[in-house]
């Protein structure tokens, strides 16, 4: 049968031809270390919020007086509803800790230097629209600690002079949080936002391959200037496929066997008991936070007196952090041989897990 399938597609689209070029023939350099699989994890992560988030949608009611229960009962009456919930959960925010890596990663290695710069910007966009699912999927369970925490973010922009009333107004559906949220929530979450990552992702793989894979600096003796596109191939490096093949499929049996961990010794990481009671908007829990992703900056606008401020320093920092690329215009892209650089790189990431933990605990 896998052969008659195999001979169909061999006859109509040259099978052989495309796995010998792109995966056998295609090199890769041959140090590439397992950071290099963290984008291929990335994918994987979405793909499983896509699956799990079809299944809950056949059961998910987008209705504020039925969402709750629909929840419930997909926990406790649908075979293995608990399961894909749990899955869909905790792989949300895996998938965030792994895209964090990720750029952590490709900064450590100065692979966003040119003539990578738009692969940069497509993947923080990439960033910033995942942040939304995640923002747009938690008011979705319509749970006590969903409501509260997504009013919280939904005043936000109410510090902004003269469109702050208004963008927060168009982002509720109303002057607070209500059922006219959740529907817009839910239409961001499954109509708008997929096809938008689906694309830059679609962009952002082109890029790479378009490009070639940077090497890690260590091992980077190239000293030909990038005045023209060229692609950037490795005739000395290891193949793709099986070689860089294997060490994607460890790191993606890695991620499940953390999911799979979490799910089975820790279920309640990240459904805290009032992610099960209904939510109530007379009644406001006495310790309400957004989740860890949105910590730092919420702890950051906490410390600032003047809301106004402490936004656009965060307007700034992301627009900074988009495009870095164009402010580090320096060759060199070892990071260790830069210690200015390798500084304000540590201390922003040490000021950032202070700020999450500050934020946690006060």
């Amino acid at each position: 049968m896998i052969k008659k399938v195999t001979d169909f597609l061999e006859l109509r689209i040259g099978l052989s031809e495309i796995i010998r070029t792109q995966f056998k023939d295609y090199k890769v350099p041959k140090n590439i270390n397992i950071f290099y699989t963290l984008g291929i994890v990335a994918v994987v992560a979405y793909l499983v919020q896509a699956i799990t988030g079809f299944f809950l949608l056949v059961y998910y009611i987008p209705q504020a007086d039925h969402a709750f229960k629909s929840v419930q009962s997909l926990m406790t009456d649908v075979p293995y509803g608990w399961l894909l919930r749990m899955m869909h959960v905790v792989g949300s925010n895996l998938m965030v800790a792994v895209v964090f890596l990720h750029l952590l990663s490709v900064f450590w290695m100065g692979s966003y230097k040119k003539p990578r710069e738009l692969t940069w910007v497509v993947g923080g966009l990439m960033l910033l629209i995942t942040l939304t699912f995640c923002l747009s999927g938690y008011l979705l369970p319509w749970s006590q600690l969903s409501f509260w925490a997504t009013t919280i973010v939904a005043n936000i922009p109410t510090a902004l002079p003269v469109v702050g009333d208004l963008v927060a107004k168009v982002l509720r559906g109303g002057d607070s949080v209500t059922g006219i949220t959740l529907n817009r929530f839910f239409a961001l979450h499954v109509a708008l936002l997929p096809p938008l990552l689906v694309s830059l992702m679609g962009l952002h793989i082109f890029l790479v391959r378009r490009i070639g894979i940077s090497a890690p600096p260590s091992s980077d003796t190239s000293t030909k200037e990038w005045n023209e596109f060229r692609h950037e191939s490795y005739p000395d490096g290891i193949p793709f496929y099986p070689n860089f093949v294997l060490k994607e499929a460890y790191m993606i049996m890695f991620y499940f066997a953390v999911m799979f961990f979490i799910i089975t010794f820790m279920p309640t990481l990240f459904l805290p008991e009032q992610a099960n009671m209904p939510a109530n908007p007379f009644k406001t829990p006495a310790h309400i936070k957004p989740e860890w992703y949105f910590l730092a900056p919420y702890q950051l606008l906490k410390l600032i007196p003047n809301k106004f401020l402490g936004i656009s320093l965060q307007i700034i920092l992301v627009i900074i952090f988009l495009l870095w690329p164009f402010f580090d215009t320096k060759k060199e892209r070892n990071i260790l041989k830069r210690p200015l650089l390798l500084g304000v790189f540590l201390l922003t990431i040490a000021v950032w897990v202070l700020l999450t933990i500050w934020g946690q605990y006060s």
